[in-house]
């Protein structure tokens, strides 16, 4: 993923949104050539400016309450959405419809209808869609996901994750969406669809089957704080999952591991700290440790830029939007990643809100709000 771009103008970018998130997307914009932000928006003007004064080099960027009409003005090549989860899919429709790319957070949409007629739009149009599944643009992922494809560790028999994501009542009550099934789900929709992403793209097979059950423990929300679920998928692998918001704040941990015949891969973030753990078993019986291999690996296809990513994985999602956007491949979490998550994920409440298992992909639509009143 070196920095290689050779476009002769910049793109443009609008970003919509001025919350937490929206400043990685700044220093990423202001790290990369060849991407120019022309406009924020966001209902809320203080945050807007708050936001530009964060990262240097923006002060002279426009300021809109309105996304429409900052997309119609401006028509840029991008648009990033950053806002609440409930309204991605009317402002994704709305910029990939005037012709804008897109960077979107997740989840895609709230409801698999949606998610799909964002993912066809993207089909029709030939516009691109960068998900911000930030855990597929981690150094090394993307090598080893290679070698498990091409049977390098044999048969996938399982997966795990688990995000410990600990949030107390002051995250919950900073803004009156989190939490609510309507605009952000819990646990599993907001702190983990990404876990459940990178563990289903590692593995390389679609979920078919979901089971599933939520619960709320100690979080003061309408949504679920702690989640747990097991999914089949295609090649008969299964993959187990936890989400929670319920544990300490302050020791934030996220695991995933995948296990195949001859080898293993774990690797995670504890209190904002990496590791990295790879094994192989050789013929003769014997385990061998392969974190070395991958590292050199990685520094010799992608430089220091892939590590960059290691503390922005934003900077790897703009970079690889902008070279799908001027060489017309999809980018690596492109739209159908932001599709088949969502419906995984919807899939997984449908399965705790029925008490059973349900097949995926999901043949009805589900949304949700359809969860409303399940802890009541």
């Amino acid at each position: 993923m070196a920095d290689n771009t050779n476009q002769s103008s910049p793109l443009t970018v609008v970003l919509i949104g001025c919350g937490r998130v929206a400043e990685k997307h700044l220093k990423a914009i202001s790290k990369l050539k060849g991407l120019e932000l022309k406009a924020v928006v966001d209902v809320n003007p203080e945050s807007a400016k708050r936001l530009l004064g964060s990262v240097k080099g923006f002060a002279n960027v426009k300021i809109y309450n309105d996304y429409k009409l900052a997309i119609e003005e401006i028509k840029p090549s991008i648009v990033s959405v950053t806002v609440p989860s409930g309204l991605h899919f009317q402002i994704a429709k709305y910029a990939m419809e005037n012709g804008s790319n897109l960077l979107l957070e997740k989840p895609m949409t709230m409801s698999v209808s949606e998610a799909r007629e964002i993912f066809e739009l993207s089909q029709k149009t030939g516009l691109k869609i960068a998900m911000g599944h930030i855990y597929r643009y981690l150094p090394i992922v993307g090598l080893v996901r290679e070698d498990i494809a091409e049977g390098k560790y044999g048969k996938v028999t399982h997966g795990t994750i688990y995000v410990r994501w600990g949030h107390g009542e002051d995250y919950y009550s900073s803004a009156a969406w989190r939490g609510t099934w309507k605009s952000d789900g819990g646990a599993l929709m907001n702190q983990t669809i990404h876990a459940i992403d990178l563990l289903v793209w590692l593995m390389g097979s679609e979920p078919e089957q979901a089971s599933a059950m939520i619960a709320q423990r100690v979080r003061n929300i309408e949504a679920e704080d702690l989640g747990m679920a097991v999914l089949r998928l295609e090649n008969g692998a299964l993959a187990q999952i936890e989400g929670t918001t319920a544990t300490i704040p302050s020791k934030h941990t996220a695991e995933f591991s995948v296990f195949c015949e001859n080898g293993q891969l774990s690797m995670g973030l504890d209190s904002g700290k990496p590791h990295l753990n790879i094994f192989t078993v050789k013929p003769n019986g014997k385990t061998k440790k392969l974190n070395g291999y991958y590292i050199r690996k990685q520094l010799k296809e992608g430089g220091l830029f892939s590590y960059k990513c290691a503390l922005n994985p934003h900077l790897g999602i703009y970079k690889d939007l902008q070279d799908s956007i001027i060489s017309g491949k999809d980018p690596i979490a492109d739209a159908y990643a932001g599709f088949s998550s969502v419906d995984t994920l919807l899939g997984i409440y449908k399965s705790a809100k029925e008490g059973k298992p349900v097949s995926l992909p999901l043949e009805d639509d589900f949304n949700s709000v359809d969860m409303t009143g399940f802890f009541n």
